[in-house]
């Protein structure tokens, strides 16, 4: 899964310059926000002219799109290969997908990246708005897909369908993050991702059911 840092830049097609800007532009997204940002903010630690930012992305709106394209992409290639592998677990690819999150926990102040923009998503170019709307759907629908292969294994136990079950991994996992970065707790997240495996373990899922039998059955005796 991706690090909460952003990796080394790719000298690719953009350019050795552009990976840096992305690199910077995602982390200061991540801890002030696209809105509390500046070219300035940006051209200042990698020692540039603002220009040079503006000659790899014309406009800020262009920037944002570059960032969650690259930052989604990134996701998306890495659940893709935890995926592919028929022989790993559900459990297991549970946890390769809750580890970026426990990962960000551990920073101070950063969040995923589209996590941060949806705060502040009404003031989002059109165009940004977009994209970090299809990433939050891909995220949930590649969370229903491991929960249903956990399901059809016998390997979870799921307290919904797997849609709906995936809606509320998401939110629980980006919540975490938000009330961890204004706590400073990280067990905000841990405690979390903790309570999550334990809903959808087979095992907790049949203590569970026999603790309600039990119940009624008291109950039936009064």
């Amino acid at each position: 899964m991706p690090s909460p840092a952003p990796p080394p830049h790719d000298p690719g097609a953009r350019g050795e310059t552009a990976g840096q800007i992305l690199d910077i532009a995602e982390t200061l997204i991540q801890t002030r926000g696209y809105s509390a940002i500046s070219y300035h903010d940006i051209a200042q630690p990698l020692g540039i002219r603002k220009a040079s930012i503006h000659y790899h992305f014309p406009s800020k709106a262009d920037l944002g799109v570059a960032v969650v394209e690259r930052y989604a992409r990134r996701f998306a290639e890495a659940l893709a290969a935890v995926e592919a592998d028929e022989s790993r677990p559900a459990m297991a690819m549970l946890d390769a997908y809750v580890e970026p999150y426990l990962e960000f926990a551990r920073t101070p102040e950063r969040v995923c990246l589209c996590g941060a923009l949806a705060g502040e998503l009404m003031a989002l170019p059109p165009a940004m708005r977009a994209r970090v709307e299809a990433f939050f759907a891909a995220q949930q629908e590649w969370i229903a897909r491991m929960l249903a292969r956990g399901r059809r294994r016998g390997e979870l136990a799921l307290p919904a369908d797997p849609a709906r079950t995936a809606r509320m991994v998401f939110g629980a996992l980006q919540g975490a993050l938000i009330v961890k970065r204004t706590t400073g707790d990280v067990s905000q997240m841990s405690d979390v991702v903790e309570v999550l495996k334990a809903q959808l373990s087979p095992v907790g899922a049949a203590k569970k059911a026999s603790n309600a039998g039990a119940r009624r059955h008291r109950a039936k005796g009064r």
